[in-house]
């Protein structure tokens, strides 16, 4: 089966300027942030206490299931176990055009459990999953053995303004592009805006990162480089001053935090206008009413059929159609709520 995700790949890097190519991602790896909480709240979605009822990890895995099947996301980003039971063992990836993914490292500043403090800490670098679990299942494959799981992953990096926490970190993700290239592992690369306080204005965060991609990419040739980034949303000069500086570059937007319906709708919009070509979205997509009725409006707003505007009352009409109660009214629906440049 070929995968949409190479199809457009090679369309963007043949005509960077003029392809309408828009890779979508579902990432269902919060199992490796949030724990039991992932899969999200049992009934009212907008619940975050700790006496919520969660749904199970099979009702998540029955999600992905069903995502996968109707083939409209490019890329499914999931945890290492997951792979196993989802890729390996259910052969789910084998006949779809949707590319199955891992999240290669989990450093601290995803550990968004309850309870805990680690996200507002300096994040730490940390590898639960081995790239050979991800793509073979098993830690020592024969030599020529076949890829059952994911030959894709997720490698993320926070840069903080501290010299000694980048420096670990820039070396811990030397070792794992090394590794990746001896492996022919393709990974997408992942940068947050500090999660601490880096020492310089908000109006500088932008330019900060920014210049710390390009810096840190500059010495990897082209067999180490990731195949697009995961970044957030920090406006359209510093998307595009980006997405300017390398043609050859692909940039996509992670989705943060769920927020409205219009918040998802306008940023994947935005996005694009500015020149990102991927959206990484997981619980905008998770904590929706209708996951696969909200990943149509998705696609129908990067296909230009439908402006994000249209899209929330199109799929407004749609859960009424389905008999769905939305989380919000139509009003509500439409605002924009500041979750656009969060993670959290």
């Amino acid at each position: 089966m070929i995968k949409s995700l190479d199809t457009k790949l090679a369309d963007i890097h043949a005509n960077p300027s003029g392809s309408d190519a828009f890779i979508i991602a579902d990432a269902k790896d919060a199992d490796m942030a949030f724990g039991i909480t992932a899969p999200g709240p049992q009934g009212d979605a907008k619940r975050k206490d700790y006496e919520s009822e969660w749904k199970s990890l099979e009702e998540y895995r029955s999600q992905i299931r069903d995502i996968v099947r109707q083939g409209i996301v490019d890329i499914m980003l999931l945890s290492a176990s997951n792979v196993e039971t989802l890729a390996i063992e259910e052969k789910l990836f084998e006949n779809s055009p949707v590319t199955p993914a891992a999240r290669a490292n989990d450093t601290s500043d995803i550990w968004a459990v309850r309870g805990g403090k680690y996200p507002r800490q300096a994040s730490r670098s940390f590898r639960s999953a081995t790239l050979d679990h991800i793509m073979y299942g098993c830690i020592d494959p024969k030599p020529g053995q076949k890829v059952v799981g994911a030959d894709l992953g997720l490698y993320s990096i926070t840069f903080t303004n501290n010299l000694d926490e980048e420096h670990q970190a820039l070396r811990e993700f030397q070792d794992f592009r090394l590794e990746a290239e001896r492996k022919g592992f393709r990974y997408f690369l992942e940068v947050f805006n500090p999660n601490v306080e880096p020492g310089i204005s908000e109006a500088e965060i932008p330019a900060f990162v920014n210049d710390h991609i390009i810096r840190c990419l500059a010495g990897v040739t082209k067999c180490g480089r990731p195949l697009f980034l995961k970044i957030a949303y920090n406006g359209p000069k510093a998307l595009s001053e980006l997405v300017s500086y390398d043609s050859q570059l692909i940039v996509g937007i992670l989705g943060g935090s769920a927020g409205t319906t219009y918040d998802a709708f306008k940023l994947i919009s935005d996005g694009q206008k500015y020149g990102a070509r991927v959206a990484l979205f997981g619980r905008k997509i998770n904590l929706s009413e209708h996951p696969l009725t909200f990943l149509k409006m998705l696609r129908k707003i990067v296909d230009h059929e439908i402006t994000a505007e249209e899209a929330v009352r199109a799929y407004h009409d749609a859960l009424t159609r389905l008999g769905i109660r939305p989380l919000r009214g139509l009003a509500t629906d439409m605002q924009l709520t500041g979750t656009m440049m969060r993670y959290r």
